[in-house]
């Protein structure tokens, strides 16, 4: 999803809508920069008891969160289904498995990634050292419009835990959502005594997401395009404010000539289609062998023109609708270009006739190019591009063509052949025979390359993002204290430079025999003050 900083100012309220349905759901407040400001001192001074709290006691609110979750996710999945558009099972699967595993990985093993941590002192031999990893503060997260329940949580889980505070500007597509959506996480605060503020919502306009990164937040997190991207990192380099960026991925997926292809096939659909392909690791390019191609196409082509496109809250549906307006003229619009430049048209590329919201048909275009804008630019919809290979090194230099990294997959019988190529393939996550689980992996690290950003969400990388580093170097036994060497006192020894030559010498030569003689230049010059 693509939040926008700089979109141009709406007066008083936004209007929201059902993408589905095209109902009028409703305003929500485009809050003033100083309204912005208010919410992250009310979140600042919240923080400063939170952090304060044990693990066990964060623990025990994400415990208390998580059952909310269970205890209401019919609810939650409606909700973000009507306003994101998504069909009720794309809500359960990308909105709330992926944020009740966050909280039980982060209750598992946040602890351990955040106590202080024993590091060697090298040859400072009589001193201990250890690294804390401290809450920075409070932190702003600016988050897209794709997943309006997981795009809150999956920001603010790991920062809240850590010790800090949060204040979230969610999407102006889809803001409609964030009261309901967002009030679990102040409820479960208060039913275990804490104060609520910890975690604030900020609803508006580009400038709203604007005046967030000028608000004084300690740290930046941002999901969206890399223009905005850039924008949000120019703002925050006034106040030398830190960022972490993922800016969408344009994610390939290479299936080799020994692939089985009833294994390959779901995984692609599902890769391409899940979330009417809004998804920032959804597959964008399939780069598939030459003897597969034909039946390949034929196989995914006779799939999507079956696919049944609804209403998201209707019971037998496979994909929904689209949650931004624009978006459906962008995707079509680089869909035409395509099929001008030679693309072979096998299903869709319209909106569907037969509904009225922000629906635009299952799409698959084979006969693809790497040198088109659809294969260049991320198309953020439900569109598959397929390109002929002929070769595993053609397919990965068609694979790294591009100027997103986020992540990929790469599929062969021999696992061997396969993670040989996942090692040449660009990009922040690339998985063998699989799609989009390692999402679901929480110990592992989530960000990408090149424009894809920079940052981690996830695993201990994700954790230790919302701290500072402290070190704390000490005496390793009570009473033997450091001392400056007479030779170095002031003033100096005239011999001092040869001593100090010698000592390197001694510690960092290669060989006995060079150490040796350096002791030899040592104890020469210690003793006589020769050179």
């Amino acid at each position: 999803g693509k939040a926008n900083i700089n979109a141009a100012p709406l007066k008083g309220n936004l209007r929201c809508h059902d993408p589905a349905t095209l109902e009028d759901l409703g305003n929500v407040p485009v809050m003033t920069p100083e309204q912005v400001v208010d919410a992250v001192a009310s979140s600042r001074r919240a923080q400063q008891q939170w952090c304060k709290t044990s693990f066990s006691e964060r623990r025990r609110v994400m415990s208390v969160l998580r059952q909310l979750i269970l205890d209401n996710s019919t609810q939650i999945a409606e909700i973000a289904a009507r306003d994101s558009g998504k069909t009720l099972l794309d809500a359960m699967i990308g909105e709330i498995l992926t944020v009740c595993e966050k909280l039980r990985w982060v209750n598992s093993s946040g602890e351990g990634h955040l106590k202080p941590e024993k590091r060697s002192t090298g040859l400072l031999a009589t001193k201990k050292a250890v690294v804390e990893y401290l809450p920075c503060g409070v932190v702003g997260c600016i988050i897209p419009w794709n997943y309006p329940f997981q795009n809150i949580y999956g920001s603010i889980i790991a920062p809240v835990f850590a010790g800090c505070g949060v204040v979230v500007k969610p999407s102006e597509w889809t803001s409609w959502s964030t009261p309901y959506l967002g009030q679990l996480f102040r409820v479960a605060l208060e039913a275990c005594g804490h104060d609520p503020n910890l975690v604030q919502f900020v609803t508006g306009d580009g400038t709203t997401g604007k005046a967030l990164v000028n608000s004084g937040v300690d740290k930046v997190i941002f999901i969206g395009s890399p223009l905005n991207g850039k924008r949000v990192m120019a703002a925050a380099s006034e106040t030398l404010t830190p960022v972490t960026l993922e800016l969408g991925g344009k994610d390939p997926m290479i299936i080799c000539d020994d692939a089985d292809i009833d294994q390959v096939i779901p995984i692609a659909m599902r890769g391409v289609y899940q979330n009417m392909g809004q998804n920032c690791i959804g597959v964008e390019r399939i780069y598939i062998a030459e003897n597969l191609h034909d039946k390949f196409v034929a196989r995914v082509g006779e799939i999507g023109r079956s696919m049944r496109q609804g209403l998201p809250l209707a019971k037998g549906v496979d994909c929904g609708a689209m949650a931004m307006p624009g978006q459906i003229d962008i995707v079509d619009a680089l869909v035409q270009d395509a099929v001008r430049g030679g693309a072979q048209l096998v299903c869709g590329g319209r909106r569907n006739p037969n509904l009225e919201g922000q629906f635009y048909e299952p799409t698959i275009l084979a006969n693809v190019t790497n040198e088109m804008n659809i294969v260049q630019k991320e198309v953020f919809g439900p569109v598959m591009l397929i390109m002929k290979t002929t070769s595993d090194e053609h397919a990965v230099q068609l694979a790294n063509d591009s100027e997103y990294a986020l992540a990929g997959c790469v599929f062969s019988r021999n696992l061997g052949r396969a993670e040989k190529l996942a090692r040449k393939m660009q990009g922040g996550t690339i998985l063998v025979n699989d799609f989009g689980v390692a999402y679901l992996c929480q110990e592992l690290p989530f960000g990408g390359l090149k424009i894809s950003g920079f940052g981690k969400f996830n695993g201990k990388e994700g954790l230790r993002d919302a701290c500072v580093q402290k070190v704390i170097l000490s005496d390793l036994i009570p009473g033997m204290r450091s001392s400056i060497p007479p030779a170095l006192q002031y003033p100096v020894k005239e011999n001092i430079v040869s001593l100090a030559q010698s000592v390197l010498k001694i510690v960092y030569s290669a060989g006995m025999a060079r150490r040796a003689r350096a002791l030899h230049d040592f104890l020469r010059a210690a003793l006589w003050g020769q050179k």
